[in-house]
């Protein structure tokens, strides 16, 4: 252990004498604070979580995960719920301004790689209150409302944490802080961080929709490529439904929410009126913004989702952006608090979401600009080039590929580049068989193509690493606790390099260690995975 780390418990204690003692304070709890309390828990570790608000927000907000999230629900132990207040979102249509189909893409399948949908379609405050339910099981978490937070001082290897409520003012002293607070983080303002600005800044009026009318409609999203209103449509789940439109400048929401204008927005949906059971659950104008923050942390003080980055909404990763950072960061952190990982390995956070981050929400500009940018001439163009990309085979399988991108270089992705068919995945992306056998004692695994030597299954054993035989030529996978690709090597001494890396990251010892690098060996005897 540290010397950073080892003088918490006693040097910090003596200077705060009245403060509380928390391993972690989580400060949100929105989706990213309930689910990264939920995974520390499952990871032995206690938290507090500290929300503003009295009641969890009302009104629905994100309405699309995929499934490299959906399989961190299934982790928490929630995606049979999950399955009962969602449904598969099947692909895309692009259609005019005339609502004329200038390009479908639709999936082949309802399930992908992982074993469950490529896309889902939900309604926020139903998942929120299925997390809120799930966490309530773990008696490692206490979460408390109408808690605002005032200040929080980084120290070496820990933090303070000072809010007040309807009882005053309180001081907690924690092993680490996650500040899970929203876009207006008070967390980030703390560390002293600032978005960066990706040039990107539109208003766009959201409409949220009940109505039993029936509306006759692909389940796929519709983007409507219009010029001059540019606007999105998809069924969201049940009698549910949303409409997003793209405001020009100087308009304002109350200039397109007047019934008779409202009605003429939706008529192509519903007709020359709106039927009378068609109610408006809320009407609310967004900025979408493309900004990721210029660090992620101070110390033992980490920022996560919209704390972190915003993007524009076009390719739904808004809230999955903000779960992956949770999913990765929580193994981290719980290994290093049980002493089992080296407090290095919590650099490694930054450096591997951030590059990620901000690729996804580029992503998110360049498709929003491809879909509703420019005015006549760049929408003429845009049909024509759709026209010919149609034709391209694998390209519709392109568009709809789920796929994330590569997590940045760190300690912990790293090795070769992979040219054989075994774990084709590349570092820092996810081995899709390890994530979709989801499993919260899963810890290293190394997947190669023979059975370990006897030096190496000893190793194997003290390290805590599981190994799984997989098909290929030739060649050894490191998975990570989140199902990511951690390195590949390859030859006589690749599984010995692998856990060499592993090693170097952990506070144990090949020769007579006293405890494993995670949670326990993951539970996968055989790895057959699906190559493409």
């Amino acid at each position: 252990m540290s010397q950073e780390h080892a003088r918490h418990p006693d040097t910090e204690r003596d200077h705060h004498p009245d403060a509380e003692h928390a391993a972690v304070v989580i400060v949100g709890a929105g989706p990213v604070g309930v689910v990264a309390a939920t995974l520390l828990s499952q990871r032995g570790i206690d938290s507090v979580v500290l929300e503003h608000h009295t009641a969890p927000y009302p009104l629905p907000r994100a309405v699309h995960l995929d499934d490299e999230v959906y399989c961190i629900l299934r982790e928490l132990g929630v995606d049979d719920r999950f399955a009962a207040i969602s449904r598969p979102m099947p692909g895309m249509r692009l259609v005019d301004g005339g609502h004329r189909t200038m390009a479908e893409f639709r999936r082949d399948a309802v399930t992908g790689p992982m074993g469950c949908p490529q896309a889902s379609m939900f309604d926020q405050p139903d998942l929120e209150q299925l997390l809120l339910d799930n966490l309530a099981a773990h008696s490692r978490v206490v979460l408390r409302r109408g808690a605002t937070v005032t200040s929080i001082e980084s120290l070496p290897g820990s933090a303070v944490v000072r809010y007040a409520d309807t009882t005053g003012e309180h001081c907690i002293l924690a092993d680490a802080v996650l500040g899970c607070d929203g876009a207006n983080s008070v967390v980030r303002d703390a560390i002293g961080a600032s978005m960066l600005d990706l040039r990107f800044r539109e208003r766009w009026l959201v409409i949220d929709v009940r109505t039993s009318a029936p509306l006759l409609v692909w389940g796929g999203v519709h983007q409507i490529c219009d010029p001059h209103r540019p606007a999105t449509f998809m069924h969201v789940t049940g009698t549910r439904y949303r409409w997003e439109f793209r405001l020009a400048d100087g308009e304002e929401a109350a200039d397109l929410t007047a019934p008779e204008v409202l009605a003429g927005l939706l008529e192509p949906w519903f007709g020359p009126s709106l039927p009378a059971d068609v109610e408006i659950i809320r009407h609310a104008t967004y900025t979408f913004r493309a900004q990721v923050a210029d660090r992620w942390r101070s110390g033992r003080v980490f920022l996560l989702g919209d704390a972190a980055h915003q993007t524009p909404p076009f390719i739904g990763q808004g809230l999955g952006a903000g779960l992956r950072d949770a999913h990765n960061l929580a193994w981290k952190l719980a290994g290093v608090l049980h002493g089992q990982l080296g407090e290095n390995v919590l650099e490694t956070y930054e450096a591997e979401r951030r590059p990620h981050a901000t690729r996804t929400v580029r992503a998110a500009v360049a498709v929003g600009w491809a879909l509703t940018g420019g005015q006549d001439r760049a929408a003429l163009l845009r049909k024509n080039v759709l026209a010919v990309l149609c034709r391209v085979p694998g390209f519709s399988r392109a568009v709809l590929s789920s796929a994330s991108p590569a997590l940045g270089h760190s300690a912990l992705v790293t090795g070769n580049l992979v040219t054989g068919r075994l774990a084709h995945r590349q570092p820092g992306r996810v081995f899709p068989a390890v994530l979709a056998a989801a499993s919260p004692s899963r810890g290293f695994t190394i997947v190669s193509n023979h059975t370990p030597k006897p030096a190496e299954a000893r190793a194997l054993r003290t390290l805590g690493v599981g190994h799984s035989v997989g098909r290929g030529r030739g060649g050894a996978a490191l998975i990570r606790p989140d199902g990511a690709v951690a390195a590949v090597e390859y030859g006589r001494s690749a599984v010995t390099r692998l856990l060499a890396l592993v090693q170097s990251v952990s506070t144990s010892t090949v020769a007579g260690a006293a405890g494993s690098v995670s949670a326990g060996p993951a539970r996968l005897t055989s790895i057959r995975e699906t190559h493409s």
